[in-house]
């Protein structure tokens, strides 16, 4: 894959970080966001090939963030032919024991943001025969107790297959990837298991989705560690 434009929201670090970087290297223009400006400044210093990278603050639960996004991409490299629905977090509590006011920023990112992007995305990868790819979790295969984070990503699943139904009659395609265990700043200091994977077989997965031939639509894929029983 080369000389396409991608855009990945919430890709300041982590598994959108490390795709970023990976589609420069091979030779597309990137549009980054990020909610934090100064995190956002640094990924664009550090990552360079300024020509072909343009980065944007915005909030991926916001509206009117998510489709300011899509239009100033559009109008900066002139076309969109992918967008990656990879912003998301986990608050790290449980709906047995946890801090409901830190429940809905995560929801709404997670469930609302990917939602917003299909939205303001798919009349451009219309245009140019692209390909939506949502980025879910094994938490949203498997089940764990009073786990809402695993909820929103249940629903990341089915919102990629209910997309699907709808996008493949436009000959968009869409991809849902699912992740192990990883290890990134996502898991903000929680222990991580010694064989968590690095986030760089997971920006290869999303790569190879983006690089399937027309006609080709690749739906799912599940990348777990060697060692991850779950």
């Amino acid at each position: 894959m080369a000389d396409k434009t991608v855009l990945i929201t919430g890709a300041t670090s982590g598994i959108g970080a490390r795709t970023a970087r990976l589609l420069l290297d091979r030779g597309n223009r990137v549009v980054v966001t990020g909610r934090d400006e100064s995190r956002l400044k640094t990924f664009l210093d550090e990552a360079g090939h300024p020509g072909r990278l343009l980065g944007l603050v915005a909030d991926a639960a916001d509206w009117q963030a998510t489709e300011s996004v899509v239009t100033r991409a559009v109008e900066h490299f002139g076309a969109l032919d992918a967008a990656v629905a990879n912003a998301g977090f986990m608050s790290g509590d449980s709906i047995g024991a946890g801090d409901p006011t830190s429940w809905a920023p995560m929801v709404l990112t997670n469930v609302l943001g990917p939602a917003l992007l299909a939205h303001a995305t798919l009349p451009h990868l219309e245009a140019t025969g692209g390909r939506l790819v949502l980025i879910g979790s094994v938490a949203g295969l498997k089940n764990s107790p009073a786990n809402l984070y695993s909820a929103t990503k249940w629903a990341t699943t089915g919102l990629a297959e209910n997309l699907r139904l709808h996008a493949t009659t436009r000959g968009i395609g869409v991809t849902l990837v699912n992740p192990g265990m990883i290890n990134t700043p996502f898991w903000q200091g929680a222990d991580v298991p010694p064989f968590a994977l690095p986030p760089q077989p997971i920006a290869e997965a999303i790569c190879f989705a983006l690089d399937q031939p027309a006609g080709v639509d690749l739906n799912t894929l599940t990348v777990r560690p060697l060692g991850q029983p779950a």
